[in-house]
């Protein structure tokens, strides 16, 4: 059954839930889901050794606040570590990314703003120079498969 009120209050129960490669996302606040016009808040879970390559939002501001870890966060060409309780302030067309390059899951809200805006929410250019040669994101790591799962797939 479809939702035709947004949501006031949002629960573990009925956030909207995706993963990433990177991890997991729980969308709190978005149009379509809440009634808001300039806010957007996603709590991320990022797996150790993982990150969000570079990207930029051209008609958005983000804040990224961590909650729990320790992130290496880049905003344009400048590194710097955040820990719980710290936050990094991007605004619209700058180029940022975020890694955990610790053993530990790491957590942090990402506040942008508005919530509604003409174009593409975001544009990735981890491709491109200078961002390319910035830092290296590993590919995330594909689930391996049991001996005898992989035996069965092969004679299919």
């Amino acid at each position: 059954m479809a939702r035709t009120t947004p949501l006031r209050f949002i629960t573990a129960r009925n956030a909207q839930i995706e993963l990433a490669p990177w991890g997991k996302h729980w969308w709190l606040s978005r149009p379509g889901f809440t009634d808001t016009k300039q806010l957007t808040l996603v709590r991320v879970t990022m797996r150790p050794g993982t990150g969000h390559r570079f990207h930029y939002h051209p008609a958005r501001e983000e804040i990224i606040y961590v909650i729990d870890g320790v992130a290496e966060q880049w905003v344009d060409r400048e590194k710097r570590t955040l820990e719980a309780g710290e936050c990094a302030f991007i605004r619209e067309n700058v180029v940022h990314a975020i890694h955990n390059s610790s053993t530990k899951p790491m957590t942090f809200l990402a506040i942008l703003s508005p919530a509604e805006a003409e174009g593409p929410f975001l544009v990735d250019c981890y491709d491109e120079e200078p961002w390319r040669g910035l830092r290296k994101t590993p590919e995330p790591k594909k689930a391996k498969q049991s001996p005898a799962r992989r035996t069965r797939a092969h004679s299919r």
